[in-house]
């Protein structure tokens, strides 16, 4: 009988696990193998134990070990969508970002407004980005995140056992991570860090949002007073001790001095007021990263505050100093 279904039918699928792959969930593996292939399918196939792993039955959660062999039955997959391409200018502009790298990693000055991955109505971020731009790459996967508008220095390794080097060297707080902000107020000087647990909360419409709340997370950030602007802003140095989501963003916030160009956590008329000089952005810039390499030895990595942030607080100083003379006259 012919099948007049279009969808594609695979055959049986082996992979081989080496080095690189060992140490990686099932479930991921199969969700960066099977192009194409919903979630639900992945995981129906595993509770089913179609898939193998040299010959046996396993669980989503295992743990792929050199020398596997994984079995994959053969699925009917909808043809995955052909993803969009990189343009030219995104792809130089990444390339020219790259601030270090070497056989394990690289570190990127990712540009705000560029997501880390696709998802969500993204359907291209800097990973997918990379990949494309470096086709020759067995492996490239994100280290940490960064969020879509925040800027500045973050890192890509380029095997598996460097991304579980990051990923140990992370764990135990052998990183230092740098970041520059500019804040509603005047911060003080004596206010060096902010220790407030931290909770998730998804709204109705799917967003995500982070609240200081006793029953959340341990959260800490040490600040630094870096330049005053006359009582309209601070610049700070942010230096975040846990790695929760939106962390200096909702503690600048708890600490009465929201990030400037923040439209989630920020002031409505105190981001517009900073638009005339040109601060439309959020000003939150990972200005500096302090780590162990996988090869041995430490590296400190700088991406300085960009031109266009340099010059909103230069236009700011600008209009604090006119309006001081008006004064004076």
């Amino acid at each position: 009988m012919s099948d007049n279904n279009d969808a594609p039918k695979s055959q049986v699928q082996w992979f081989d696990v080496d080095a690189d792959l060992a140490g990686q969930r099932i479930d991921n593996f199969l969700r960066t193998k099977l192009k194409g292939a919903p979630k639900t399918l992945i995981y129906r196939i595993l509770r089913k134990g179609e898939v193998r792993v040299n010959k046996k039955r396993i669980k989503p959660d295992y743990r792929l070990q050199e020398g596997d062999l994984v079995r994959v039955p053969p699925l009917r997959l909808a043809e995955a969508r052909q993803a969009p391409v990189a343009s030219a200018g995104l792809a130089a502009s990444l390339e020219a970002a790259v601030l270090y790298e070497d056989a394990d990693l690289m570190v990127i000055n990712k540009p705000s407004g560029l997501a880390v991955h696709g998802g969500s109505g993204i359907s291209l971020g800097l990973i997918e980005t990379l990949r494309q731009i470096r086709p020759q790459a067995k492996f490239l996967e994100l280290v940490h995140r960064l969020d879509r508008d925040t800027s500045g220095c973050i890192m890509v390794a380029k095997k598996r056992s460097a991304l579980r080097f990051l990923h140990e060297a992370l764990r135990h707080k052998k990183v230092t991570k740098i970041y520059n902000a500019l804040v509603d107020g005047k911060w003080s000087t004596r206010k060096t860090k902010v220790d407030a647990p931290l909770q998730k909360n998804e709204l109705k419409s799917g967003e995500r949002v982070v609240k200081a709340h006793p029953m959340g997370k341990e959260s800490l950030t040490e600040f630094k007073v870096l330049q005053r602007f006359a009582g309209y802003a601070t610049l700070v140095e942010a230096r975040p001790v846990t790695g929760r989501t939106h962390q200096i963003r909702v503690h600048s916030q708890f600490a009465g001095h929201p990030i400037i160009g923040d439209d989630k956590y920020g002031v409505d008329d105190t981001n517009k007021f900073m638009r005339q000089f040109g601060l439309k952005r959020l000003f939150l810039h990972a200005v500096e990263l302090r780590m162990p390499l996988p090869s041995g030895g430490r590296q400190v990595i700088k991406a300085p505050l960009g031109d266009v942030l340099q010059k909103g607080m230069s236009n700011l100083q600008q209009h604090i100093a006119e309006r001081n003379q008006s004064a004076a006259e």
